[in-house]
């Protein structure tokens, strides 16, 4: 039977607006729900108690930036939890990220926040909110009921923590693994260690890739041949290769710095268009196309069928003088906390280039891809040295020729080979298997089990996990916390089709402090 309290955002905006023309104080709560606690009890019940009217609004489960995994109730099943408590007058869905355009259209007198954001500052979703709740007159109030204080004991009650250790959620080693990190780091640390990556000054290089996704539906073989064929549906472009990368640097940190080259075919626009506006464009044209990945996709299952590359990666001497020239003088002039280079062994990065790249004083990142278009060329052992080595399993066996020996015998291996200044760190991400980091002053190596719930496209994970990784490591975090926060990256960009978006500073720490509550 349907319950009556739940309806619609703009059918509950009218029912509102009687009320309050007849002199009813209307009370707004906004939330995910994801298990109603005590905490959410006595939250809505003080609420309650500030009017005469208590609307909830939901988060629908696109926007709950929980991370993997989350929400574990979908969004019916959430409002009709809270809409059985005696305090809820009207419950909602709301189907905006944030509660700015329910607050615009309910046009509550006191919007209520939990205890819990009480003393949380810069959060833009909350100065959105309070710039809404202020634009229609009404008032924001905090309460302080998810800390519960009984004698000596102090209960704080979060859906995440208890989501996390009860109901299994993760597989054991994940649970473990968060345990254990949860006795050396707290979320605020964590979230605090990653605010601070703002002031980091950032120079990446690297190949530009345009990734479009073609989507059909297959319509089988064809009766007058041999080929398969599709209905045409639609189709997407996504800015991948060093693009993606940047962009998620950018979110990050202040201030980036970005060498790249395009064919004179085009494209410059829709690259200049795709980046953040903190980022530097330092683009060179070449005589070849821009590089172009187009996949054709299954819509209803979004698996990939063919995959069809624009491609000339021959070296261009032109192009490499130009690239030179310029990244000699701002290497020089400049300096950079950080230098990133994602070699995709497309031709970008000659012999000339890495050794100019190597030969700086700067800390320097490094990842040599691994793809069908350089496979067996395009090692890691081509860099005499870098302060940060981050590639997968598959390239570090690769480069070293050997498929079968212990990861960690690998990395130490790797980490010989590198010239003065020796390497001070390596990540080897290994798929389902986690991720292996390795501090070489130390001798220590963590491993850290994989925080994906659900995969859409592992397409640009990596690069995910490079560009939050570099400058953690640039930073001096902890190897463990290293692997941690580069896994959580991944986890969110396999969420997603390709580089469609890119890893946000405001739900990376929401998921941050959902995974270590």
């Amino acid at each position: 039977m349907p319950n009556r309290k739940i309806m619609d955002v703009d059918v509950l905006a009218v029912e509102l607006q009687k009320l309050k023309a007849g002199g009813k104080k209307i009370i707004h709560c906004q939330g995910v729900f994801d298990l109603v606690h005590l905490g959410h009890i006595r939250y809505l019940g003080i609420a309650k108690s500030l009017g005469d009217v208590l609307a909830v609004t939901v988060t629908t489960d696109k926007y709950v930036n929980k991370g993997p995994g989350r929400p574990v109730f979908n969004q019916e099943l959430r409002a009709e939890a809270v809409a059985a408590l005696e305090c809820v007058d009207y419950v909602a869905i709301n189907h905006w990220p944030t509660a700015v355009e329910t607050i615009k259209r309910l046009k509550p007198d006191i919007f209520v926040y939990g205890g819990e954001y009480t003393q949380k500052a810069g959060d833009e979703t909350r100065s959105g909110e309070r710039e809404a709740v202020e634009s229609i007159g009404g008032k924001i109030h905090f309460t302080d009921e998810f800390t519960f204080n009984s004698g000596q004991l102090e209960t704080t009650f979060s859906s995440s923590s208890l989501l996390n250790e009860h109901f299994g959620i993760y597989p054991e080693q994940t649970r473990k693994f968060l345990r254990d990190l949860r006795a050396r780091y707290t979320a605020d640390e964590v979230v605090e260690k990653l605010r601070g990556l703002k002031d980091l000054r950032v120079l990446v290089i690297g190949e530009t890739i345009l990734d479009q996704y073609c989507f059909v539906f297959p319509l089988g073989k064809s009766p007058k041949g041999n080929h398969i064929t599709a209905r045409f549906l639609r189709e997407e472009v996504h800015a991948g290769g060093i693009l993606a990368c940047a962009n998620h640097l950018a979110n990050f940190c202040g201030a980036v710095e970005l060498i790249t080259a395009v064919g004179d075919d085009g494209n410059e626009e829709f690259v200049r268009s795709s980046l953040k506006p903190n980022i530097n464009l330092c683009l060179f044209h070449s005589e070849t196309p821009t590089i172009v990945k187009r996949r054709f996709v299954d819509s209803s299952f979004l698996q990939k069928l063919f995959e069809l590359e624009t491609i000339d990666d021959r070296p261009s001497p032109v192009l490499e003088s130009q690239i030179e020239t310029r990244l000699g003088k701002l290497l020089s002039n400049r300096t950079y906390d950080l230098v990133l280079v994602l070699d995709y062994g497309h031709g970008l990065l000659t012999p000339s280039l890495i050794k100019l790249l190597c030969g700086q004083r700067h800390f320097l990142a490094v990842n040599a891809q691994t793809n069908t278009a350089n496979m067996g060329f395009n090692f890691i052992t081509k860099y005499p040295r870098a302060n940060y080595f981050c590639l997968d399993d598959r390239e570090l066996r690769l480069a070293l020729q050997d498929n079968y020996s212990d990861i960690r015998y690998l990395i130490m291996n790797l980490a010989a080979r590198s010239s003065l200044p020796l390497t001070e760190s390596i990540a080897i991400t290994r798929g389902h298997l986690g991720t292996t980091t390795y501090d070489v002053q130390s001798g220590e190596s963590f491993e850290a089990p994989v925080l994906s719930q659900k995969i859409v496209d592992t397409t640009g994970a990596g690069d995910a996990f490079l560009a939050l990784t570099a400058p953690c490591v640039a930073k001096g975090f902890p190897m463990d916390l290293v692997a941690f926060i580069g896994n959580a990256a991944g986890a969110l960009a396999v969420g997603y089709l390709g580089n469609k978006s890119s890893i946000e500073a405001a739900p990376f720490f929401k998921f941050i402090t959902a995974l270590l509550k």
